[in-house]
């Protein structure tokens, strides 16, 4: 291939001094209950345990100013669920922290974030709705998207749901 029909591909942002400051500011907040870690320009991973999640989110709330909450992913992981909150950061510094938990499949519960961003209300619904996910103190937790005579206890998006009828 010549140089000239090669496709280039756009170079990802190292960090920047601002992610940076951004990632020292919730270690020394947090110490060793947070791993931060900055894969690209402008998106900060914060990984925390069960219960941490309302910590980071209300501390990162109060000295951040962050009020945007874009979704909340669950993914099925087979023994557990991880639960990210995406949020965005638009004052000052604009960027895309996540915060990101595990919680067991055997017991799938974890602290509703409602009262800290009250735009969690339809995530968590939609997370529990298709993946069976109970968020503890939820004003609200009934179904959102699936119908109301869906089986109670079967949740579409689990690793080890399939279709009725299908093998």
């Amino acid at each position: 291939m010549s140089e000239e029909t090669k496709e280039t591909k756009p170079r990802l942002k190292q960090s920047s001094k601002e992610d940076e400051k951004l990632k020292a500011e919730l270690e020394k907040a947090f110490g060793d209950t947070v791993e931060v870690w900055i894969p690209r320009a402008k998106r900060i991973f914060i990984k925390v345990k069960p219960g941490d999640h309302r910590k980071v989110l209300q501390w990162m709330k109060d000295n951040w100013d962050l009020q945007h909450l874009t979704t909340v992913t669950g993914v099925d992981k087979g023994d557990t669920f991880e639960i990210i909150y995406h949020l965005y950061k638009y004052q000052g510094y604009r960027t895309h922290p996540s915060v990101k938990t595990e919680i067991p499949r055997k017991n799938p519960k974890i602290e509703t974030v409602v009262d800290i961003l009250p735009a969690a209300t339809f995530y968590e619904r939609e997370a529990h709705d298709l993946l069976g996910i109970v968020f503890e103190n939820h004003p609200n937790l009934e179904r959102l998207i699936l119908p109301d005579d869906w089986p109670e206890g079967v949740y579409p998006l689990r690793k080890d749901w399939l279709p009725e009828g299908v093998e």
